[in-house]
Formats: structure tokens, sequence, C-alpha cells
């Protein structure tokens, strides 16, 4: 069997993924798919080529390990769930990566309290490392609300497409994501304070 095969480059992302459980050769064209596009996103949280590699693998090990918990549904695709187990993966790797370095500068709530309320959330912050460890910090629903309006800059009426509720749903969550997230900095500048 050849999996360069026409047969095999007709399947669907998650059609290849239900089969690679019987047939574990298969998931090659899941890493061929997405292993580019995974690498530029991990490398964009992580910044460095060898932990964004790290994130990468420990991704794609995940994807095929918990193949059984994807669960097609209208209007979230195998990429968005697969992105969203990337951003987990490569945020919470961040979290690690900067519990190691001690000299991060602090971001100070007036910063926070300075973004309006619009898609240049996160452009705003001067401080991204902050951003990055408060999102890992976050309930995962919170996390992928902000992550996708601000990071990604989808519309509120795009994301509740993709996420199958409606626009109020959205804004509610992401009111919800940004209180918690306003309140990890908090708790973040205290910690650094109280040292």
């Amino acid at each position: 069997m050849s999996i360069s095969s026409t047969e095999y480059a007709a399947l669907s992302d998650a059609e290849i993924l239900a089969r690679s459980r019987r047939e574990p050769e298969l998931f090659a064209l899941l890493v061929d798919r997405y292993e580019k596009p995974f690498m530029r996103k991990a490398q964009y949280i992580v910044r460095t080529r060898e932990d964004a590699q790290e994130v990468v693998q420990d991704t794609f090990t995940r994807i095929y390990l918990y193949a059984d918990r994807y669960q097609p549904q209208e209007g979230a695709t195998f990429a968005s769930w697969a992105y969203a187990i990337l951003t987990r993966v490569a945020l919470t790797r961040y979290g690690k990566l900067k519990r190691t370095h001690d000299a991060m500068a602090t971001l100070e709530i007036e910063h926070y309290e300075a973004l309006p309320d619009t898609e240049h959330f996160i452009d705003r912050l001067t401080v991204r490392n902050e951003v990055f460890a408060a999102l890992a910090k976050l309930p995962e629903t919170a996390a992928r609300m902000l992550r996708l309006q601000f990071l990604e800059g989808k519309t509120q009426e795009e994301i509740a497409e993709e996420e199958g509720t409606s626009v109020s749903a959205v804004k509610t969550r992401v009111h919800r994501a940004k209180k918690l997230f306003k309140q990890e900095i908090e708790r973040n500048n205290n910690e650094r304070h109280d040292q």
C-alpha cells in the first residue's frame, strides 16, 4: 500500500484520523499536511525552532493518542481541533520555559486597563511573555476564545460559526475570558512583588 496514492490523498483529515487507528501508516498523511503550518504557529508562540519542534511532535502524538475523542461537528473542523491541541501544548511549554527564565518584564495592570475592546487586544501589549503565560493558566474555553479573537483575528461571527454557537454567547465568553485574563495578570504581578 502506498500512502501517497490518489485514494488516500483524497481522504479528508477526519477520515485519515479515523482510519489511522487501524492503519497507523496513514497518520503520515496528516503529518505531511500539517507539519509546516504547525511549526510556524508553534514557533510564533515558543520562539525557538527547537522548542517548536518538540511542541509539534507532542501535538501529533496527542492527536494520534486522542483520535477517538475527535467528534466531527458542524462548524468545527479537524483543523480547529488540531490547532486547539497545538496551541494548548505550545502555551503549556511556553509557561514552563518562562518559569525557568527569571529575567522577564512585568506587565503592570495599567497596561492591561489601557487595552481597548478591539481586535488589537494582544497587539497593543508590550510584554508578550506575560500574555502567553497568563493564557496558559486559563481554562481551555477561555484561552481558546481569546486566541481565536485576538491572536487569530477572527470576528465574533466567525467564532460563533466555528464553535457552533450564537454571537451573543461568544461575546459573553470573550468578556468572561478577558476578566479571567485580567485576574491572572494581577495574580502574576502580585506573586512577583511578594518575592
